[in-house]
Protein backbone atom coordinates (compact mmCIF):
# COMPACT_ATOMS: atom_id res chain seq x y z
CA UNK A 1 0.00 0.00 0.00
CA UNK A 2 1.09 3.63 -0.50
CA UNK A 3 0.24 6.81 1.42
CA UNK A 4 1.22 10.11 -0.15
CA UNK A 5 0.59 13.84 -0.14
CA UNK A 6 1.38 16.53 -2.69
CA UNK A 7 1.23 20.12 -1.51
CA UNK A 8 2.32 23.71 -1.54
CA UNK A 9 2.08 25.96 1.50
CA UNK A 10 3.10 29.31 2.99
CA UNK A 11 6.64 27.99 3.57
CA UNK A 12 7.25 26.85 0.00
CA UNK A 13 5.06 28.91 -2.29
CA UNK A 14 4.03 32.55 -2.64
CA UNK A 15 0.41 33.47 -2.05
CA UNK A 16 0.17 34.58 -5.69
CA UNK A 17 0.66 30.92 -6.70
CA UNK A 18 -1.29 29.31 -3.83
CA UNK A 19 -4.38 31.34 -4.55
CA UNK A 20 -4.43 30.09 -8.15
CA UNK A 21 -4.22 26.47 -6.98
CA UNK A 22 -6.79 26.73 -4.18
CA UNK A 23 -10.03 24.71 -4.19
CA UNK A 24 -12.98 26.91 -3.20
CA UNK A 25 -15.82 25.00 -1.52
CA UNK A 26 -18.09 25.31 -4.55
CA UNK A 27 -15.51 23.55 -6.77
CA UNK A 28 -14.62 20.68 -4.46
CA UNK A 29 -17.30 18.33 -5.75
CA UNK A 30 -15.99 18.76 -9.28
CA UNK A 31 -12.42 18.27 -8.06
CA UNK A 32 -13.31 14.92 -6.48
CA UNK A 33 -15.10 13.82 -9.66
CA UNK A 34 -12.00 14.64 -11.67
CA UNK A 35 -9.72 12.80 -9.21
CA UNK A 36 -11.91 9.68 -9.40
CA UNK A 37 -11.95 9.86 -13.18
CA UNK A 38 -8.17 10.20 -13.49
CA UNK A 39 -7.19 7.83 -10.69
CA UNK A 40 -9.88 5.14 -10.25
CA UNK A 41 -9.79 3.33 -6.95
CA UNK A 42 -7.51 5.89 -5.28
CA UNK A 43 -8.61 7.32 -1.92
CA UNK A 44 -8.23 11.11 -1.72
CA UNK A 45 -8.70 14.05 0.65
CA UNK A 46 -8.28 17.67 -0.46
CA UNK A 47 -7.18 20.20 2.17
CA UNK A 48 -7.30 23.77 0.91
CA UNK A 49 -6.89 26.75 3.28
CA UNK A 50 -5.43 30.23 3.14
CA UNK A 51 -1.98 28.83 3.96
CA UNK A 52 -1.89 25.52 2.08
CA UNK A 53 -3.25 23.43 -0.76
CA UNK A 54 -2.77 19.69 -0.25
CA UNK A 55 -4.10 16.46 -1.72
CA UNK A 56 -3.64 13.26 0.28
CA UNK A 57 -3.98 9.98 -1.61
CA UNK A 58 -3.84 6.35 -0.55
CA UNK A 59 -4.13 3.01 -2.32
CA UNK A 60 -3.54 -0.63 -1.54
CA UNK A 61 -1.44 -1.29 -4.67
CA UNK A 62 1.56 1.03 -5.16
CA UNK A 63 1.55 0.39 -8.89
CA UNK A 64 -1.88 2.06 -9.08
CA UNK A 65 -0.71 5.21 -7.27
CA UNK A 66 -0.63 8.47 -9.23
CA UNK A 67 2.84 9.89 -9.64
CA UNK A 68 3.95 13.30 -8.43
CA UNK A 69 3.86 14.53 -12.03
CA UNK A 70 0.38 13.12 -12.66
CA UNK A 71 -1.02 14.89 -9.60
CA UNK A 72 0.69 18.11 -10.67
CA UNK A 73 -0.95 17.73 -14.09
CA UNK A 74 -4.32 17.35 -12.36
CA UNK A 75 -3.74 20.69 -10.57
CA UNK A 76 -2.57 22.35 -13.78
CA UNK A 77 -5.53 21.16 -15.84
CA UNK A 78 -8.16 21.76 -13.16
CA UNK A 79 -7.02 25.32 -12.43
CA UNK A 80 -5.75 26.17 -15.94
CA UNK A 81 -2.32 27.05 -14.52
CA UNK A 82 0.79 26.11 -16.54
CA UNK A 83 2.55 23.32 -14.67
CA UNK A 84 5.98 24.98 -15.00
CA UNK A 85 4.73 27.90 -12.89
CA UNK A 86 4.37 25.80 -9.73
CA UNK A 87 6.01 22.38 -10.21
CA UNK A 88 9.27 23.40 -8.52
CA UNK A 89 7.37 24.37 -5.35
CA UNK A 90 4.93 21.44 -5.54
CA UNK A 91 6.25 19.00 -2.93
CA UNK A 92 5.57 15.31 -2.33
CA UNK A 93 5.86 13.06 0.71
CA UNK A 94 5.12 9.35 0.88
CA UNK A 95 4.73 6.63 3.50
CA UNK A 96 5.62 7.66 7.09
CA UNK A 97 6.66 11.13 5.88
CA UNK A 98 3.16 11.74 4.48
CA UNK A 99 1.57 10.64 7.76
CA UNK A 100 3.99 12.73 9.82
CA UNK A 101 3.24 15.75 7.62
CA UNK A 102 -0.52 15.41 8.17
CA UNK A 103 -0.02 15.01 11.92
CA UNK A 104 2.14 18.16 11.99
CA UNK A 105 -0.44 20.07 9.96
CA UNK A 106 -3.36 19.05 12.19
CA UNK A 107 -1.33 19.91 15.30
CA UNK A 108 -0.58 23.39 13.87
CA UNK A 109 3.19 22.83 13.81
CA UNK A 110 3.10 23.55 10.09
CA UNK A 111 0.87 26.60 10.49
CA UNK A 112 1.95 30.17 9.98
CA UNK A 113 0.77 30.91 13.52
CA UNK A 114 2.15 28.17 15.73
CA UNK A 115 -0.55 26.59 17.90
CA UNK A 116 -3.48 28.22 16.10
CA UNK A 117 -6.68 26.23 16.73
CA UNK A 118 -8.40 26.75 13.40
CA UNK A 119 -6.40 24.22 11.41
CA UNK A 120 -7.79 21.15 13.15
CA UNK A 121 -11.31 22.33 12.27
CA UNK A 122 -10.17 22.75 8.68
CA UNK A 123 -8.71 19.23 8.68
CA UNK A 124 -11.99 17.86 10.06
CA UNK A 125 -13.96 19.76 7.41
CA UNK A 126 -11.69 18.47 4.62
CA UNK A 127 -12.10 14.91 5.89
CA UNK A 128 -15.89 15.32 6.03
CA UNK A 129 -15.98 16.78 2.51
CA UNK A 130 -14.02 13.77 1.23
CA UNK A 131 -16.49 11.42 2.91
CA UNK A 132 -19.44 13.34 1.45
CA UNK A 133 -17.90 12.88 -2.00
CA UNK A 134 -17.23 9.14 -1.49
CA UNK A 135 -13.48 9.74 -1.82
CA UNK A 136 -12.35 8.18 1.47
CA UNK A 137 -11.41 4.59 2.20
CA UNK A 138 -9.90 2.60 5.06
CA UNK A 139 -6.43 4.15 4.73
CA UNK A 140 -7.54 7.79 4.61
CA UNK A 141 -10.08 7.13 7.37
CA UNK A 142 -7.24 5.85 9.56
CA UNK A 143 -4.92 8.74 8.63
CA UNK A 144 -7.37 11.55 9.34
CA UNK A 145 -8.87 10.03 12.46
CA UNK A 146 -5.29 9.61 13.68
CA UNK A 147 -4.50 13.23 12.80
CA UNK A 148 -7.44 14.52 14.84
CA UNK A 149 -6.42 12.34 17.79
CA UNK A 150 -2.78 13.50 17.60
CA UNK A 151 -3.87 17.15 17.47
CA UNK A 152 -5.82 16.72 20.70
CA UNK A 153 -2.84 15.08 22.37
CA UNK A 154 -0.45 17.88 21.33
CA UNK A 155 -2.85 20.53 22.62
CA UNK A 156 -3.21 18.67 25.93
CA UNK A 157 0.44 17.79 26.53
CA UNK A 158 2.17 20.99 25.35
CA UNK A 159 1.77 24.74 25.80
CA UNK A 160 1.56 25.59 22.11
CA UNK A 161 -1.87 27.16 22.55
CA UNK A 162 -0.71 29.75 25.06
CA UNK A 163 -0.51 33.41 23.99
CA UNK A 164 -1.48 34.65 20.55
CA UNK A 165 -2.23 31.53 18.58
CA UNK A 166 -4.57 32.62 15.79
CA UNK A 167 -3.95 34.46 12.56
CA UNK A 168 -6.51 37.02 13.65
CA UNK A 169 -4.88 37.68 17.02
CA UNK A 170 -1.41 38.03 15.52
CA UNK A 171 -2.62 40.20 12.64
CA UNK A 172 -4.61 42.60 14.79
CA UNK A 173 -2.22 42.50 17.75
CA UNK A 174 0.93 43.09 15.73
CA UNK A 175 -0.17 45.07 12.68
CA UNK A 176 -3.40 46.72 13.80
CA UNK A 177 -1.86 48.05 16.99
CA UNK A 178 1.03 49.53 15.05
CA UNK A 179 -1.55 51.78 13.37
CA UNK A 180 -4.18 52.34 16.09
CA UNK A 181 -3.67 52.55 19.86
CA UNK A 182 -7.25 51.49 20.51
CA UNK A 183 -10.22 49.92 18.75
CA UNK A 184 -13.15 50.94 20.94
CA UNK A 185 -13.56 54.18 18.95
CA UNK A 186 -13.05 52.63 15.50
CA UNK A 187 -15.58 51.52 12.89
CA UNK A 188 -14.91 47.94 11.84
CA UNK A 189 -16.08 46.48 8.52
CA UNK A 190 -16.16 42.70 8.22
CA UNK A 191 -16.50 41.36 4.66
CA UNK A 192 -17.51 37.70 4.76
CA UNK A 193 -19.24 35.62 7.43
CA UNK A 194 -17.20 32.42 7.74
CA UNK A 195 -15.09 30.96 10.50
CA UNK A 196 -12.13 33.29 9.93
CA UNK A 197 -14.42 36.34 10.00
CA UNK A 198 -15.92 35.19 13.31
CA UNK A 199 -12.50 34.50 14.83
CA UNK A 200 -11.23 37.96 13.85
CA UNK A 201 -14.37 39.59 15.14
CA UNK A 202 -13.98 37.81 18.48
CA UNK A 203 -10.49 39.23 18.85
CA UNK A 204 -11.50 42.76 17.82
CA UNK A 205 -14.42 42.63 20.27
CA UNK A 206 -12.06 41.58 23.05
CA UNK A 207 -10.01 44.68 22.17
CA UNK A 208 -13.07 46.88 22.66
CA UNK A 209 -14.47 47.22 19.12
CA UNK A 210 -18.22 47.94 19.30
CA UNK A 211 -19.07 49.74 16.06
CA UNK A 212 -19.10 46.75 13.72
CA UNK A 213 -20.64 46.31 10.28
CA UNK A 214 -20.91 42.87 8.67
CA UNK A 215 -21.38 42.66 4.90
CA UNK A 216 -21.74 39.36 3.05
CA UNK A 217 -23.36 38.16 -0.16
CA UNK A 218 -25.57 35.91 1.96
CA UNK A 219 -27.45 38.36 4.18
CA UNK A 220 -28.75 35.56 6.42
CA UNK A 221 -25.25 34.32 7.22
CA UNK A 222 -24.12 37.89 7.92
CA UNK A 223 -27.03 38.32 10.36
CA UNK A 224 -26.14 35.09 12.14
CA UNK A 225 -22.58 36.32 12.63
CA UNK A 226 -23.53 39.85 13.70
CA UNK A 227 -26.02 38.50 16.26
CA UNK A 228 -23.12 36.97 18.23
CA UNK A 229 -21.46 40.33 18.98
CA UNK A 230 -22.57 43.43 20.88
CA UNK A 231 -22.66 46.47 18.63
CA UNK A 232 -22.51 44.49 15.37
CA UNK A 233 -25.06 45.06 12.64
CA UNK A 234 -25.67 43.67 9.18
CA UNK A 235 -25.98 45.76 6.04
CA UNK A 236 -26.77 44.74 2.43
CA UNK A 237 -23.89 43.72 0.20
CA UNK A 238 -24.61 46.60 -2.18
CA UNK A 239 -23.61 49.02 0.60
CA UNK A 240 -20.04 47.69 0.51
CA UNK A 241 -18.56 50.69 -1.36
CA UNK A 242 -20.01 53.14 1.17
CA UNK A 243 -18.49 51.28 4.12
CA UNK A 244 -15.16 50.74 2.38
CA UNK A 245 -14.82 54.49 2.71
CA UNK A 246 -16.25 54.85 6.21
CA UNK A 247 -14.46 52.05 8.04
CA UNK A 248 -11.28 52.49 10.04
CA UNK A 249 -10.60 48.74 10.10
CA UNK A 250 -11.49 46.39 7.23
CA UNK A 251 -11.23 42.64 7.56
CA UNK A 252 -11.99 40.62 4.43
CA UNK A 253 -12.36 36.82 4.42
CA UNK A 254 -14.81 36.03 1.64
CA UNK A 255 -13.27 33.01 -0.09
CA UNK A 256 -14.15 34.55 -3.47
CA UNK A 257 -12.30 33.13 -6.46
CA UNK A 258 -11.32 36.62 -7.71
CA UNK A 259 -10.46 39.88 -5.89
CA UNK A 260 -13.56 41.87 -4.95
CA UNK A 261 -11.79 45.22 -4.39
CA UNK A 262 -9.26 46.67 -6.82
CA UNK A 263 -7.41 49.99 -6.67
CA UNK A 264 -10.02 51.91 -8.66
CA UNK A 265 -12.91 50.72 -6.52
CA UNK A 266 -11.06 51.45 -3.29
CA UNK A 267 -9.89 54.89 -4.49
CA UNK A 268 -13.45 55.81 -5.40
CA UNK A 269 -14.75 54.59 -2.03
CA UNK A 270 -12.18 56.67 -0.13
CA UNK A 271 -12.81 59.85 -2.12
CA UNK A 272 -13.95 62.67 0.15
CA UNK A 273 -12.92 60.84 3.33
CA UNK A 274 -10.02 63.15 4.07
CA UNK A 275 -7.39 60.47 3.67
CA UNK A 276 -7.99 59.07 7.16
CA UNK A 277 -5.91 55.99 8.09
CA UNK A 278 -7.45 52.61 7.35
CA UNK A 279 -6.13 49.22 8.42
CA UNK A 280 -7.05 46.53 5.86
CA UNK A 281 -6.52 42.91 6.80
CA UNK A 282 -7.01 40.68 3.76
CA UNK A 283 -7.28 37.09 5.00
CA UNK A 284 -8.73 35.74 1.77
CA UNK A 285 -7.02 33.05 -0.28
CA UNK A 286 -7.30 33.95 -3.09
CA UNK A 287 -6.88 37.56 -1.94
CA UNK A 288 -9.94 39.79 -1.75
CA UNK A 289 -7.97 43.02 -2.36
CA UNK A 290 -5.60 43.49 -5.28
CA UNK A 291 -2.09 44.40 -4.15
CA UNK A 292 -2.29 47.85 -5.77
CA UNK A 293 -5.29 48.71 -3.56
CA UNK A 294 -2.69 49.30 -0.84
CA UNK A 295 -1.12 52.06 -2.94
CA UNK A 296 -4.25 54.20 -3.28
CA UNK A 297 -2.83 56.70 -0.75
CA UNK A 298 -0.29 56.86 2.06
CA UNK A 299 -2.88 56.21 4.75
CA UNK A 300 -3.93 52.78 3.47
CA UNK A 301 -2.24 50.00 5.43
CA UNK A 302 -3.01 46.75 3.61
CA UNK A 303 -1.75 43.42 4.93
CA UNK A 304 -2.35 39.95 3.55
CA UNK A 305 -1.50 36.42 4.68
CA UNK A 306 2.08 36.58 3.42
CA UNK A 307 2.76 39.74 5.46
CA UNK A 308 2.17 37.73 8.63
CA UNK A 309 5.05 35.36 8.01
CA UNK A 310 7.91 37.25 9.69
CA UNK A 311 5.84 37.98 12.80
CA UNK A 312 4.77 34.37 13.04
CA UNK A 313 8.36 33.19 12.71
CA UNK A 314 9.22 35.17 15.87
CA UNK A 315 6.28 33.49 17.57
CA UNK A 316 7.65 30.11 16.52
CA UNK A 317 11.19 30.75 17.78
CA UNK A 318 9.84 31.71 21.20
CA UNK A 319 8.26 28.27 21.56
CA UNK A 320 11.09 26.00 20.51
CA UNK A 321 10.82 23.83 23.62
CA UNK A 322 7.11 23.21 23.03
CA UNK A 323 7.80 22.42 19.38
CA UNK A 324 10.33 19.76 20.37
CA UNK A 325 7.83 18.13 22.73
CA UNK A 326 5.11 18.21 20.07
CA UNK A 327 7.47 16.68 17.51
CA UNK A 328 8.28 13.84 19.89
CA UNK A 329 4.58 13.13 20.28
CA UNK A 330 4.08 13.21 16.51
CA UNK A 331 7.05 10.90 15.86
CA UNK A 332 5.72 8.43 18.42
CA UNK A 333 2.21 8.55 16.96
CA UNK A 334 3.55 8.21 13.41
CA UNK A 335 5.54 5.11 14.36
CA UNK A 336 2.49 3.58 16.06
CA UNK A 337 0.30 4.39 13.08
CA UNK A 338 2.70 2.91 10.54
CA UNK A 339 3.21 -0.20 12.66
CA UNK A 340 -0.56 -0.73 12.52
CA UNK A 341 -0.63 -0.14 8.77
CA UNK A 342 2.24 -2.55 8.12
CA UNK A 343 0.68 -5.16 10.37
CA UNK A 344 -2.51 -4.79 8.39
CA UNK A 345 -0.56 -5.41 5.17
CA UNK A 346 1.41 -8.40 6.42
CA UNK A 347 -1.12 -9.90 8.84
CA UNK A 348 -3.28 -11.72 6.27
CA UNK A 349 -0.23 -13.32 4.61
CA UNK A 350 1.18 -14.49 7.95
CA UNK A 351 -2.21 -15.93 8.91
CA UNK A 352 -2.66 -17.74 5.59
CA UNK A 353 0.91 -19.10 5.70
CA UNK A 354 0.45 -20.43 9.24
CA UNK A 355 -2.93 -21.94 8.36
CA UNK A 356 -1.51 -23.62 5.26
CA UNK A 357 1.41 -25.15 7.16
CA UNK A 358 -0.86 -26.17 10.04
CA UNK A 359 -3.07 -28.09 7.62
CA UNK A 360 -0.03 -29.77 6.06
CA UNK A 361 1.31 -30.63 9.53
CA UNK A 362 -1.98 -32.14 10.65
CA UNK A 363 -2.28 -34.20 7.44
CA UNK A 364 1.26 -35.53 7.76
CA UNK A 365 0.85 -36.32 11.46
CA UNK A 366 -2.35 -38.23 10.77
CA UNK A 367 -0.57 -40.26 8.10
CA UNK A 368 2.40 -40.86 10.40
CA UNK A 369 0.21 -42.03 13.27
CA UNK A 370 -1.52 -44.56 11.06
CA UNK A 371 1.89 -46.12 10.32
CA UNK A 372 3.16 -45.99 13.90
CA UNK A 373 0.33 -47.69 15.70
CA UNK A 374 2.81 -49.69 17.77
CA UNK A 375 3.86 -46.52 19.63
CA UNK A 376 2.11 -45.57 22.85
CA UNK A 377 0.44 -42.17 23.41
CA UNK A 378 3.49 -40.55 25.02
CA UNK A 379 5.71 -41.52 22.09
CA UNK A 380 3.15 -40.18 19.61
CA UNK A 381 3.00 -36.86 21.48
CA UNK A 382 6.80 -36.67 21.32
CA UNK A 383 6.72 -37.19 17.56
CA UNK A 384 3.97 -34.57 17.14
CA UNK A 385 5.90 -32.07 19.26
CA UNK A 386 9.07 -32.62 17.19
CA UNK A 387 7.23 -32.21 13.87
CA UNK A 388 5.62 -28.93 15.01
CA UNK A 389 8.99 -27.62 16.21
CA UNK A 390 10.51 -28.38 12.79
CA UNK A 391 7.63 -26.57 11.05
CA UNK A 392 7.95 -23.52 13.33
CA UNK A 393 11.72 -23.38 12.74
CA UNK A 394 11.19 -23.54 8.98
CA UNK A 395 8.59 -20.76 9.16
CA UNK A 396 10.67 -18.52 11.40
CA UNK A 397 13.15 -17.12 8.79
CA UNK A 398 10.55 -15.92 6.23
CA UNK A 399 8.25 -14.53 8.94
CA UNK A 400 11.11 -12.77 10.72
CA UNK A 401 12.27 -11.28 7.40
CA UNK A 402 8.70 -10.08 6.82
CA UNK A 403 8.52 -8.47 10.26
CA UNK A 404 11.95 -6.87 9.82
CA UNK A 405 11.08 -5.31 6.46
CA UNK A 406 7.67 -4.21 7.75
CA UNK A 407 9.40 -2.00 10.31
CA UNK A 408 10.79 0.07 7.43
CA UNK A 409 7.74 0.00 5.17
CA UNK A 410 5.25 -2.26 3.51
CA UNK A 411 7.40 -5.15 2.17
CA UNK A 412 5.62 -5.55 -1.16
CA UNK A 413 8.45 -7.45 -2.84
CA UNK A 414 8.72 -9.98 -0.03
CA UNK A 415 4.94 -10.33 0.23
CA UNK A 416 4.71 -11.09 -3.49
CA UNK A 417 7.59 -13.59 -3.23
CA UNK A 418 5.92 -15.43 -0.34
CA UNK A 419 2.64 -15.57 -2.24
CA UNK A 420 4.36 -17.14 -5.23
CA UNK A 421 6.60 -19.51 -3.26
CA UNK A 422 3.82 -20.90 -1.09
CA UNK A 423 0.95 -20.57 -3.61
CA UNK A 424 -0.98 -18.24 -1.33
CA UNK A 425 -2.90 -16.66 -4.21
CA UNK A 426 -4.83 -19.84 -4.83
Amino acid sequence: MLLQVVYCNHQTTNLSVRERLAFPAERLQRAYRELRSRFPGVEAVVLSTCNRVEVYTAQESPEDAPSHRELAEFFADFHSVPIDEFLEDFLERTGPDAVRHLFQVSSSLDSMVLGEPQIVSQVKDAYQQAQDNDACGPLTHAMFQGAIRVSARVRTETKLVEGRVSIASVAVGEFGKSIFDRFDDKCVLIIGAGEMAEETLQYLSSEGAQDIVVVNRSFDRAEMLAAKFVGARTLPYDSLDEWLGKADVIVSTTGATEPIVDANRFRSARKGRGGKPVFVLDLGAPRDFTTDAGDVDDNVFLYDIDDLEATCERNRKARVREIDQALRIIDEETDNFMHGIYHRATGPIVTRLREQWHEITQDELARLKSKLQHLDENDLQTVEYSVKRIVNKLLHPPLEALRREAREGTPHGLLDALKRLFHLDR
